[in-house]
């Protein structure tokens, strides 16, 4: 199946497109979603996609995160609405005038009349002195008053309606009941419908009682059977702001560990896929360990991309389990079972600093698990035969993969040449390699460097504090011509060292040469399953290390993992820490490895 891509072309304008998830087609009442990128120039447009993309998947998040409506739901909705009407109509006749109202009004408006304040050949101000009372009158009138005679109407008007199916008297009611519990209904639903319906019933019962009040009868019980108090022990809701998504938005706002954004919307899929288990009006103080212990146990029982499979189409989390029992599709790993519990137990390690918890319920939780296998580092055999293959030598096309395995004449010289060797004499990552500008690749100190920063033009990102750092170019790099293509580029105005290198619609930098060198390795002959990919320069850089004698602790600061201190982040070094740092990347090595041919080229 090809990559799914979100760009499309339409009359020389580019759009951003999206396919619904079919889990969410019913309630969103569309299979595909379009807005205008408003440019007809295609690099504009990559840039515009992304948060247009990362909206929408934020928006199908909060959605999976509501719930379904419930029996519980309406038997709730019922009641509260019931005693909730009753309850105002009693404030409203706790206000209702007293006869000795009425009598202070008539002697006020007599004295008026005295004082000659009135005239009263003046028909219009007799009327206005005189409407006083006769509104105070008319709240007393009873089943004769103008409030009750509206009473009836509605009444009839609700009857009517109801026979009819019509529920435009009970929308609002409707929607504020859906908003508060955080519900989701497609418009034209029957559960919707069926809400309504029995909002309607329950004013009508409101409605008798009220008119019932009206002759001072208070002894009426509703006759529909569905008004009664709710079975259902009523869940907690979250105040405004406290709910478990609300909070998570502060939380991603803040992106306490700086995570990437393809990382912060993983993270909001896991979590509300908690959220939907807890329910979306759990408040966020209560989440505790019975949760995070009962959501683990059916995370094991959930399958493999579930939201995507018309076997669970419109199924809420617990019911997909249950359907999952009988339909029997595979389950998710516990690896990505651990993914969810790390992602819940970060954002609840932050709820713990800002005292919406007390304790971490996600800690200890993680299943112990067998280490996958682990990525395999090159030997010197298998180095020159990669170093010796047509991608760094010389072939057929650099714009397709097919024609980069055959040997020709098209010498590729952009980051597809220079990120596996710079990631062999460095450890870096390919995206920290692909987004070097020219600034960050420069003399210091009498020694070329290059600066892992998410500082500086463009969309720089770093995967933690600690990749912030200055790495030193090794010999080996420099005799390759890494200067003199840092020179060059500099010399033509550009502001990135690999201008070709691009980010994916997710946001990350070099995913998809990533993707495609491992089916290059593949066309090679010996790539193995996981093991072998770019990141296998990466572990060969630290295997190196290791081979000339440092121990992990005294150069994990250059792969990114250590504390790399006030360095990284400003870019200024000493000479004396510098000429150390230069000194241990010097110290890769790789016995047996012949690149000399590509320093001729």
């Amino acid at each position: 199946m090809g990559r799914q891509t979100y760009l499309w072309r339409r009359s020389a304008v580019y759009y951003a497109r999206m396919d619904v998830p079919k889990d969410l087609v019913t309630a969103l009442g569309t299979t595909t979603l379009k807005k205008s990128l408003r440019t007809t120039d295609e690099a504009t447009a990559k840039r515009r996609l992304l948060p247009v993309v990362d909206q929408w998947h934020r928006d199908f998040d909060e959605l999976r995160a509501k719930r379904a409506l419930a029996k519980e739901d309406i038997e709730v909705a019922i009641w509260e609405l019931y005693t909730k009407r009753l309850d105002q109509d009693e404030a409203t006749r706790r206000s209702l005038p007293t006869q000795n109202d009425i009598d202070q009004a008539m002697e006020r408006a007599v004295e008026r009349v005295q004082r000659e304040e009135i005239d009263i050949k003046d028909p219009l101000a007799v009327l206005n002195v005189s409407l006083e009372v006769q509104v105070l009158k008319d709240r007393l009138a009873g089943p004769e008053s103008v409030e009750a005679k509206a009473r009836r109407i509605k009444l009839t008007q609700l009857r009517k309606q109801l026979a009819r199916n019509e529920t435009a008297l009970v929308d609002h009611e409707v929607e504020d009941f859906l908003a508060r519990n955080k519900l989701v209904l497609a418009a034209e639903s029957p559960d919707r419908l069926a809400l309504a319906k029995s909002l309607m019933r329950t004013e009508i019962e409101v409605l008798r009682r009220t008119l019932e009040r009206d002759e001072g009868n208070y002894t009426g019980v509703p006759l529909d059977p569905i008004v009664k108090p709710a079975n259902a022990a009523r869940r907690a809701v979250a105040g405004p702001g406290e709910s478990v998504m609300e909070v998570f938005k502060v939380y991603a706002a803040e992106n306490p560990n700086q995570v990437k954004p393809d990382t912060l919307n993983q993270a909001r899929r896991d979590v509300g896929l908690f959220a939907q288990f807890v329910g979306h009006t759990c408040p966020i103080t209560l989440i505790d360990k019975k949760q995070v212990r009962e959501w683990k146990a059916l995370l094991l029982k959930y399958p493999v991309k579930a939201t995507e499979s018309k076997a669970f189409e419109g199924m809420s989390f617990e019911q997909t389990v249950k359907h999952n029992a009988q339909v029997g599709k595979p389950t998710i790993t516990p690896r990505t079972v651990n993914r969810h519990l790390s992602s819940l137990g970060a954002f609840c390690r932050w709820l713990v600093s800002h005292g919406y918890l007390d304790q971490n319920p996600v800690d200890g939780m993680t299943i112990n698990k067998e280490k996958h296998s682990k990525t395999l580092t090159f030997n010197a055999e298998q180095l020159n035969t990669i170093f010796r293959s047509p991608l760094f030598t010389g072939c057929q096309g650099a714009d397709q993969p097919r024609l980069m395995k055959k040997p020709g004449n098209v010498m590729i010289r952009d980051h597809q040449y220079w990120v596996p060797l710079i990631m062999l004499f460095s450890g870096a990552r390919p995206g920290e390699i692909g987004q070097l500008t020219i600034n960050d690749v420069r003399q210091e100190h009498g020694h070329w460097i290059m600066h892992i920063t998410d500082d500086g033009e463009g969309e720089k990102s770093v995967k933690n504090d600690n990749s912030r750092r200055i790495l030193p170019l090794h010999q080996e790099l420099i005799e390759l011509g890494l200067t003199d293509h840092h020179a060059r580029l500099k010399k033509a105005g550009n502001t990135r060292l690999f201008p070709e290198a691009t980010r994916n619609s997710r946001g990350q930098m070099m995913a998809d040469f990533s993707r495609m060198f491992s089916r290059y390795l593949s066309g090679l002959g010996f790539k193995n399953g996981r093991g072998y990919s770019l990141y296998s320069f990466r572990h060969g850089a630290a295997d190196a290390l290791r081979r000339a004698g440092y121990l992990d602790h005294q150069f994990k600061f250059l792969m990114g993992h250590g504390d790399t201190s006030m360095t990284g982040r400003y870019g200024m070094i000493p000479q004396g820490m510098l000429d150390q740092r230069v000194e241990l990347v010097n110290a890769i090595a790789y016995p047996g490895l012949d690149i000399e041919h590509l320093k001729k080229l």
